[in-house]
């Protein structure tokens, strides 16, 4: 398997602070040198994908066609079996314009009530999809995945989105109770980023 070539810095298109806070964190003990689609000024385009890698690659070639740079996007979410994977792609949606995953979570709970299926202990997964782009329009795809129950209500304020209502397979912490590194050690995206990482050997990553 070849390793990937990168330039850096590498381009996160992402604008939600949570998941830029955990990519810089993932990234950080290799040295690859970051910076956000938003100090490029570059918009994010809207999500029409109907999968977690289609959405992923939408917004890397986007972030990588403005800038000229590589880009890496992150698709992710929580997939709750007895509401038929939903929230899914639409995780963040459900929070709504003012991000108010407080609300989303209850949702999540509502949710669940009303198909007469008890909240707590209810199966669900988070899903990452990550995309790495290169200006010229190629992507590469790698994702991670991460089984667990339901908690309510809400645990912990470490995290962000649903991390205080998911507490991940043998596990007695909700994400939202995790410190970050204890959450980045088993994550959905510490898992997509072991297969990204081991594409991107050092000598694969090079300056602008």
């Amino acid at each position: 398997m070849t390793a990937l070539h990168i330039t850096t810095p590498l381009v996160l298109a992402s604008h939600n602070p949570g998941k830029l806070i955990e990519i810089r964190e993932l990234l950080e003990p290799f040295g690859i040198a970051v910076a956000s689609a938003a100090e490029y000024g570059v918009e994010e385009p809207e999500e029409t994908g109907s999968t977690f890698a289609e959405n992923a690659a939408l917004k890397a070639r986007h972030s990588a066609r403005t800038t000229g740079l590589c880009a890496l996007a992150d698709d992710s979410g929580l997939s709750v079996a007895a509401l038929d994977g939903a929230p899914g792609i639409y995780s963040a949606r459900w929070a709504g314009a003012k991000k108010d995953f407080t609300a989303a979570m209850r949702r999540v709970e509502e949710e669940l009530r009303a198909r007469g299926v008890a909240p707590e202990g209810a199966e669900g997964a988070f899903i990452c999809n990550l995309a790495l782009a290169w200006p010229q329009g190629t992507v590469e795809q790698f994702e991670g995945e991460i089984k667990g129950r339901l908690t309510f209500p809400p645990r912990g304020t470490h995290g962000f989105g649903y991390d205080p209502i998911f507490i991940p397979e043998a596990g007695r912490a909700s994400f939202g109770e995790m410190a970050p590194a204890d959450k980045h050690r088993i994550s959905h995206r510490a898992r997509a980023f072991a297969k990204l990482m081991a594409r991107l050997k050092p000598e694969a990553v090079s300056c602008a």
